[in-house]
């Protein structure tokens, strides 16, 4: 008997016989019309050395799925690289690639009726955009994570690319000269795999291992390893299963699978986009979620992993000293995870941890024990004041100084304020204000990677505050505050900022405020006009048109 509507569909019926006959010329013979046919999402390119390994992955996937049962049909989907748009106009793009990713899922999925889909990614809106169309379409489906790439070597230290952004502000303040450069250059990046710290990919694909929907370990593999290719067969085995057994993704992903994901993403020290993409995710499931759940679970998780890009280690050393299973069994027996959750195996939480040790091992350190944590508390942290009313979220660890009060240095743009920061400008004491860079107003919300690191070359991480309606990439730490909302395009106030007005960042009191009378504030509001639309055609105007606040998870639908 069919499996599934789909093969039952194709199966019966004098009308579908065209169906079959198209099919047959895709390699279906009589037996296979019976079988699930699934879709293999894969997200290769060579744009990025993100998504260089992903093709050998698919056709792995594509190989288990037969010999599983299952008919696969593989179809691409697209990945803009963020490392190599950073600073330039194309990074307007990035975030609306994770719209583009999750409508193209989706659109192959449901127009061909697949009875299920695996998703193979690597750069940062492969994630959370397969996830979103896997939430919406609702059809059994699993993530395959293409891996993270090895860290670069040079000098007896690991790099990965942020350490050549930070290389340009070192550049920048004669603390390396241009010999110097170009070697963190050359040596940053050796092969394929994603940004290898605790960057956007690797905590999303950390993520999706919490909540159930990626397989135990995958989510930190070498992109380059064997066992990764192992994993990604293994995972389609995994589908074929979920599919007979009908465990749909919203079964997984729940209320209490996503604040598993927050606590992991907590507890090794995530990206700042874990929390714009886990609230689109759950919007697309229709779980209940809010931007200030994250505070409430912030509160009492502890970070327990020494990884970059404020800590030493990278993704691979997470793996190699037991991997988010070990992080989230930590979790669990403390208390802090939701053991009952079900995962695509069909095994609850508590099941596919059983075996996993309660503490870490005693020969390394990239996982602290629970009671010498790196910080008491996770590290995100959603700050309120006049200045964000709706929230705005920080990365408030490896941070010397909680709280600066000082004088605003506005710009309207980001290309801007780097000029400014190349330019030796900014000073000790400081808080940037890089405005107009928001869901709507950029359009597309781009990361301020290039400001933040070249202030960290420069030596001003500690003593400038910089804040934002656009996002930060992982790789970002310091005195930064980003996804201000309401955004200035939308005349938050943040629109109102005047340049030497004095601000508050105050990550204790997790406050965010503009030091300026109401009455003054009003006035301003008064003579504030919205600026006219940067695009008035093509992806970039009807994504300005159609997204939400950032505070909603920059939405589309």
């Amino acid at each position: 008997m069919p499996d599934n509507k789909r093969s039952q569909a194709i199966t019966q019926g004098i009308q579908h016989a065209p169906s079959r006959a198209m099919l047959r010329a895709v390699g279906f013979t009589d037996n296979d019309f019976s079988k699930p046919i699934v879709g293999v999402a894969n997200g290769y390119s060579t744009i990025t050395p993100c998504n260089k390994g992903l093709n050998d992955l698919s056709i792995q996937a594509e190989q288990s799925l037969r010999q599983a049962g299952a008919m696969p049909q593989m179809f691409g989907t697209i990945t803009v690289s963020d490392g190599i748009s950073m600073g330039t106009e194309g990074m307007k793009y990035s975030l609306v690639s994770r719209e583009v990713i999750a409508d193209s899922i989706e659109t192959c999925v449901q127009a061909e009726s697949m009875d299920g889909v695996i998703a193979i990614g690597g750069c940062d809106k492969n994630m959370p955009g397969a996830m979103i169309a896997i939430a919406r379409m609702n059809v059994p489906a699993i993530f395959v994570y293409g891996g993270t790439i090895k860290p670069g070597k040079y000098k007896g230290q690991d790099l990965t690319i942020v350490s050549v952004f930070e290389a340009v502000g070192q550049h920048s303040a004669h603390k390396i000269d241009d010999a110097e450069l170009l070697q963190v250059e050359r040596h940053a990046c050796p092969g394929a795999g994603s940004c290898g710290g605790m960057f956007t990919a690797n905590s999303m694909s950390s993520a999706f291992e919490a909540m159930g929907m990626s397989l135990p370990y995958s989510s930190t593999m070498s992109a380059e390893d064997d066992e990764k290719r192992i994993s990604a067969g293994e995972s389609a085995e995994a589908l074929v299963s979920a599919i007979r057994k009908q465990i749909l993704p919203r079964d997984i992903i729940t209320r209490k699978s996503i604040e598993n994901a927050i606590a992991v993403i907590m507890a090794v020290g995530g990206s700042t986009n874990a929390v714009l993409h886990l609230l689109a995710i759950a919007h697309a499931a229709e779980v209940d979620l809010s931007i200030d759940d994250f505070e409430a679970i912030r509160a009492r998780i502890p970070v327990i992993c020494d990884l970059k890009p404020s800590g030493r280690y990278v993704a691979a050393d997470l793996h190699t000293a037991g991997g988010i299973p070990q992080v989230m069994k930590m979790l669990l027996v403390n208390g802090l995870l939701h053991g009952d959750c079900i995962t695509i195996s069909g095994q609850t939480i508590a099941e596919v941890l059983k075996d996993i040790p309660d503490t870490p091992r005693a020969d390394q350190d990239v996982i602290r024990s629970w009671h010498n944590p790196m910080y008491a508390q996770g590290h995100l942290a959603i700050l309120k004041g006049n200045l964000s009313t709706e929230g705005a979220v920080a990365k408030i660890s490896g941070i010397k100084n909680p709280k600066i009060t000082g004088p605003a240095r506005v710009f309207e743009s980001e290309e801007t304020c780097m000029h400014a920061i190349l330019a030796r400008k900014i000073n000790p004491g400081d808080v940037v204000v890089i405005r107009y860079e928001g869901p709507k107003g950029g359009p597309g919300m781009r990361e301020m990677l290039s400001p933040t690191s070249a202030l960290i070359g420069e030596g001003l991480g500690d003593s400038v505050g910089l804040i934002t309606d656009g996002r930060f990439s992982g790789g970002t730490y310091g005195m930064v505050v980003g996804h201000v909302a309401p955004e200035a395009y939308v005349g938050g106030t943040i629109a109102l900022v005047q340049e030497g007005d004095s601000i508050t960042i105050d990550a204790e009191q997790r406050l965010l405020q503009l030091n300026v009378s109401d009455a003054e504030l009003a006035k301003r509001r008064t003579a504030w006009h919205p600026p006219e639309p940067r695009y008035t055609r093509g992806v970039l105007a009807k994504y300005a048109k159609l997204v939400s606040t950032a505070s909603k998870g920059a939405i589309t639908d």
